[in-house]
């Protein structure tokens, strides 16, 4: 087929009242979520109090830590440390030691002369969720606080989550992880995609009424509900979306508290980075798969909006490697695409302005709780290119991977240990 040919049929797709949908999704999509998670986001803030109520201390209910731990002699006393200074009186830590070979246990037993520390020291690994599911059973609280290993907790975490739990409609209530070791351009790009991303979507969908995901970073949650929402399931490999997922179909409140702070580590390599949002992207498919069946009962309507906003996200991800893909070929190829153009037009400076406007506003929200996290906003420069075009592709490889492949009892998602990354001195 000569150049002049491949160039004609190029023409004939791009005639095709398909292509003309598809790069419309491609353009819209994102400035119309960008829109609706900015408007809500502010909503939320405006609407939400400093706190739900105080509770004075001889109130305050009994609270069981749970910290899993796999492979974390580096960053469990820093951890263990930060918990035991929490500004609250009647408090528990169990650290699950899963099976590690190296010395975490051996970090954990020099706090066990404190009364408040216990030890499960597990000899099989057997992964995060069922490491979380032995401890929960073991705790004495009714409020359970469940926190990874390499994050340090704000002294007034537990004071910030306990009020929301009043109501005995409240299931589960998310926390607010913030990023310690913004060290380099890829660390910074995660500070501004935690705020700017994750923080404003959670503070938007407290307004839609269904929260995506209480991350186990950290998050609160009553024993008795997760009892009833049967755990957390160890086949999947975001266990914490799922379990969100599943308290809200037993009708569960999902709240989210941006004063709840912690400070975690996050990857500072491209090859642990991805690691992990390989396993994001894989869990999202599992999930979509796993509860698709709410939309059998409409009683279950409000959870809709997050399903079908989860779904077109994944859509938009494989038009916008697809699109790209189509105007790389047609470009070395010699045919200018419609549509497509190495010079910014004006759809794609639209598209551009708005993200860094998601971006801005979530970066202007959390810095009443992270002050620090202004001086990272200049990376987003980066963002709605690089970035999001790395999130995209690994979208459509393991999205659809989980969307396809069915979960199994038998196969429980292990630890990874390339996700060991340690904090500088």
């Amino acid at each position: 087929m000569n150049l002049s040919a491949i160039h004609e049929f190029l023409r004939t797709i791009e005639n095709t009242m398909a292509y003309t949908a598809v790069i419309s999704f491609y353009g819209l999509y994102p400035i119309i979520t960008c829109f609706i998670y900015i408007v809500t986001a502010i909503i939320y803030a405006l609407r939400r109090k400093q706190n739900p109520h105080e509770i004075a201390s001889r109130d305050l209910p009994f609270v069981s830590v749970i910290i899993p731990a796999y492979c974390e002699e580096d960053v469990i006393e820093r951890s263990i440390e930060g918990v035991l200074r929490l500004d609250y009186p009647a408090f528990e830590l169990i650290v699950v030691n899963d099976g590690s070979p190296d010395g975490t246990a051996d970090k954990v037993r020099r706090f066990l002369d404190n009364p408040r520390v216990r030890l499960i020291d597990k000899k099989v690994n057997e992964g995060k969720a069922m490491a979380m599911n032995d401890a929960i059973l073991c705790a004495g609280a009714e409020l359970i606080l469940v926190m990874d290993a390499d994050a340090v907790p704000d002294t007034q975490l537990l004071r910030a989550m306990v009020p929301h739990f009043d109501s005995a409609r409240v299931g589960a209530v998310a926390g607010n992880p913030r990023v310690r070791n913004a060290n380099n351009m890829l660390s910074r790009l995660q500070a501004i995609e935690f705020s700017s991303v994750i923080g404003l979507m959670r503070r938007a969908q407290r307004i839609w009424g269904r929260v995506m995901c209480v991350s186990g970073v950290v998050g609160m949650f009553r024993k008795s509900a997760l009892v009833d929402a049967g755990l957390f399931s160890p086949e999947m490999a975001t266990e914490d979306i799922d379990i969100t997922w599943k308290l809200q179909t037993k009708f569960y409140d999902v709240r989210y508290e941006p004063s709840a702070l912690v400070w975690m580590l996050v990857p500072e390599s491209f090859d642990v980075w991805w690691s992990q949002r390989r396993r994001w992207a894989l869990g999202l498919g599992q999930v979509l798969r796993r509860h698709a069946v709410i939309f059998t009962d409409w009683r279950w309507r409000r959870m809709h909006p997050l399903y079908i906003e989860s779904a077109f996200s994944y859509l938009w991800s494989l038009t916008f490697v697809g699109v790209t893909a189509f105007w790389i070929f047609c470009y070395a190829v010699g045919h200018p695409p419609r549509g497509g153009s190495p010079v910014p037009n004006f759809w794609g400076m639209l598209l551009y302005t708005f993200c860094l406007l998601q971006l801005a506003c979530g970066t202007w929200l959390d810095s009443k709780y992270d002050p620090e996290i202004t001086q990272h906003f200049p990376v987003s420069i980066i963002y709605p290119t690089f970035y999001w075009f790395l999130l995209s592709i690994t979208s459509c490889f393991y999205t659809t991977r989980g969307l396809l492949k069915r979960t199994s009892l038998h196969t429980p998602t292990r630890w990874n240990i390339q996700h060991r990354f340690v904090e500088k001195a």
